[in-house]
């Protein structure tokens, strides 16, 4: 009994730590390294031409949540400039 607890809790924290974002878009150098999940067409676009113009490295993840509406995580890398660019070309109502 003391071991099915004990493997149940070790799951459970596994998957509480596990980083499972919706869209992954990756860029480095201003070029699209990589991108996973459905992403809006529109906004992959949009973002690309971004990245052309100030060509920057790094990660954009887009969370979803039953209660909550899309989040959109940037990484530090990203100048703050450029992430609000990205921020007013995000698509939110297509995460409703």
């Amino acid at each position: 009994m003391g071991y099915f607890l004990l493997i149940s809790f070790a799951i459970f924290l596994a998957f509480m730590l596990i980083d499972r974002p919706l869209i992954v878009i990756a860029f480095k150098d201003g070029q699209l390294v990589r991108h996973k999940g459905k992403v809006p067409k529109g906004f992959l676009h949009d973002c690309q031409e971004i990245a052309k113009r100030n060509p920057f490295t790094g990660t954009v993840k887009v969370y979803s949540n039953r209660f909550k509406p899309a989040k959109l995580v940037m990484s530090r890398s990203i100048d703050s400039r450029t992430q609000q660019r990205i921020k007013n070309v995000f698509p939110h109502q297509s995460f409703k």
